[in-house]
């Protein structure tokens, strides 16, 4: 399938955490001189902040893809929190099933899929 509301294939996701990455890595270097903490919770914030309200990251956005429930219902704030939290964790973002869902995407019961 393909098209809105279709699974986000790998392309989109790298591209979304790259442009997030980025982004806490500039907002870093600026206010942290580069910590590399604070790059780490500058991505989370940004990440638990807008899927947990908007249901995606810039980088999302700009990619074209939100996280939503499994039956179509915003992420919130609770999914956006633990699934962040497991993201920073980078295992279970590279290990993802046959759908494309990460660890931090099944355990949450969340997925991407394109706007």
């Amino acid at each position: 399938m393909s098209g809105p509301g279709s699974i986000a294939r790998a392309g989109r996701r790298i591209l979304a955490i790259c442009i997030d990455w980025v982004i806490a890595l500039a907002i870093s270097n600026f206010a942290f001189g580069g910590n590399q903490w604070a790059t780490l919770a500058v991505f989370a914030v940004e990440q638990i902040l807008l899927i947990g309200t908007l249901g995606y990251s810039i980088g999302h956005r700009v990619a074209g893809i939100h996280v939503v429930r499994l039956g179509g219902a915003p992420a919130g704030p609770l999914a956006a929190l633990v699934r962040t939290l497991l993201l920073c964790l980078v295992i279970p973002a590279v290990v993802f099933d046959p759908d494309q869902r990460g660890l931090h995407d099944k355990a949450m019961n969340t997925i991407l899929i394109r706007m």
